[in-house]
C-alpha cells in the first residue's frame, strides 16, 4: 500500500485542484511522493488539454472593474454554460482577473505569460484547470484603460449565468456617474468605435458602394443619389460610432452631447461580450 495519509490527499487536492480519485491514483503511482504525484497529475492534465484544443469555447464570463483611474476587463471562456456558472470556474476566473490587475496586463498573451508568486504561469494554471474541470478553458481577451476617470459596468444576459457583457469607459473631466451611464449605454447599444475617424477608410467606402447600389436598385432619381448615399453613410456612423449614437437615457441627445453637458470627454472604451 502506498505511503500517504488523508492529509496528503487533502494537500495535493488543494495544490492541484484535481479530483479525489485522480489524486489517489497519482499518489499510488508515485508511492506517496507529493512532488512526483503533482508531476503525474500535470502530465495527465496536459494530455487532456491536447485532446480539448480543437473544442469550441462559446460560454464563460467577463469581469470588469475600475478603481483610481484604472480599469481592467477580462474575458474567460469555457465550453458549456453549466461550467460557466459553476463555483470552480468562477473562482478560477476571479484568480485570473486578480492577476491581470496585479500585473497590469493589457493583452491576453501578456496575462497568460505572467506568473503567480509560486512560479506557476496563468497558462499553466489554465492547463491544469482544463484537466480538473474537464473542459477547454481560455482567456480570450484583456483590456486595460487608464484616465482621470474610468468606469466599469457588467451586465447579465441571463439571471442564471455570470456577467456576459463587460464595459470600460475612460473620460477626461466629468465624474464617474456620467462615465458609468455611458458604460451602460455601450453595453446595450454595442458601438464599435469611439469616433467616425476611427472607422477604417475601406469600411466607409464599402458602405458608400452598398448605399449607392441599393438606391439605384430602388429606382431613386440620379440627381438625388449623392444626398441619399450620404444620408445612409451617416446612418451607419450613427449606429456604430459611440459619440454619434442617441444616448440610451435621453434619445434626443447624442452621447457626445451628454458628455459635453457633463463637462466630460470620452477618450476610449472597451466592450466584451462572451464569445463575441
Amino acid at each position: 500500500m502506498a505511503n500517504y495519509t488523508a492529509a496528503d490527499i487533502k494537500a495535493l487536492r488543494a495544490s492541484t485542484g484535481a479530483g479525489m480519485l485522480d489524486v489517489k491514483k497519482a499518489l499510488d503511482e508515485a508511492d506517496g511522493d507529493q512532488g512526483k504525484a503533482t508531476e503525474i497529475l500535470r502530465v495527465k492534465g496536459l494530455k487532456g488539454v491536447t485532446k480539448r484544443e480543437g473544442r469550441s469555447t462559446s460560454n464563460g464570463l467577463v469581469i470588469a472593474r475600475a478603481e483610481g483611474g484604472v480599469g481592467t476587463l477580462v474575458e474567460v471562456l469555457c465550453e458549456t454554460d453549466f461550467v460557466a456558472k459553476g463555483e470552480k470556474f468562477i473562482a478560477l476566473a476571479d484568480k485570473v482577473f486578480a492577476q491581470a490587475v496585479d500585473t497590469q496586463a493589457s493583452s491576453a498573451d501578456e496575462l497568460l505569460a505572467s506568473t503567480f508568486a509560486d512560479g506557476q504561469s496563468v497558462k499553466e494554471l489554465l492547463d491544469a484547470s482544463n484537466a480538473t474541470i474537464g473542459e477547454k478553458i481560455e482567456v480570450k481577451r484583456v483590456a486595460r484603460l487608464e484616465a482621470p476617470v474610468v468606469a466599469a459596468y457588467q451586465h447579465k444576459t441571463s439571471p442564471d449565468l455570470p456577467a456576459q457583457i463587460g464595459v470600460l469607459v475612460a473620460t477626461e473631466g466629468g465624474d464617474e456617474s456620467v462615465a458609468r451611464d455611458v458604460a451602460m449605454h455601450i453595453a446595450a447599444f454595442s458601438p464599435t468605435v469611439l469616433t467616425r475617424e476611427d472607422v477604417a477608410a475601406e469600411t466607409v467606402e464599402n458602405e458608400r458602394r452598398v448605399a449607392e447600389a441599393t438606391a439605384k436598385e430602388e429606382g431613386k432619381p440620379e440627381a438625388a443619389l449623392s444626398k441619399i448615399v450620404e444620408g445612409r453613410v451617416n446612418g451607419y456612423f450613427k449606429e456604430n460610432v459611440l459619440l454619434e449614437q442617441p444616448f440610451a437615457k435621453e434619445p434626443k441627445k447624442t452621447v457626445a452631447k451628454v458628455l459635453q453637458e457633463a463637462g466630460a470627454t470620452a477618450t476610449s472604451f472597451a466592450r466584451f461580450r462572451v464569445g463575441g
